[in-house]
């Protein structure tokens, strides 16, 4: 978890490089202990998949969502991982303009996490700038309710 979580500040530094140098040593330790090893005090396990979706999030945050085309979310251990997969699907869609996309992927988050879904700050964002950058459909309008984006 520690590379994980090294990987992702990198991202956040801006050491794209680094981050990914991380990201490929997490992967190879999953792959190498196969399987999910479930880890305590954390209930989403370690597994390619998890590595996977910690890629997803930091290429995010360096610029690049083209990781989000790599992982399946039915493959991720929890319900908490998959809502959050589909987030960081939807941001990866609102980067490349694909808004029906990035609206689906939030609604799929929401779909398997609600609650956390509706207090997430990053779909809050998102919300918001579908509803200012482009036509406004039912599921969106409902979606920003929900989130308390449209009060």
């Amino acid at each position: 978890m520690t590379i994980k979580s090294a990987a992702y500040t990198a991202a956040r530094a801006g050491d794209a490089a680094g981050m990914r140098e991380l990201t490929d040593e997490a992967a190879a330790i999953a792959k190498k202990l196969g399987g999910t090893v479930l880890l305590r005090d954390h209930g989403g396990g370690f597994s390619p998949a998890t590595v996977q979706l910690h890629r997803i999030s930091a290429e995010n945050s360096a610029g690049d969502p083209s990781a989000a085309r790599d992982v399946a979310p039915g493959s991720l251990p929890s319900t908490e991982r998959r809502a959050r997969c589909y987030t960081d699907i939807a941001a990866a869609f609102g980067r490349w303009g694909r808004r029906d996309e990035c609206i689906r992927a939030l609604l799929a988050a929401e779909h398997h996490a609600s609650e956390e879904t509706h207090a997430r700050p990053a779909v809050k964002s998102l919300v918001s700038g579908l509803l200012v950058s482009g036509r406004t459909t039912t599921e969106l309008r409902g979606l920003a309710a929900r989130t308390g984006v449209l009060a």
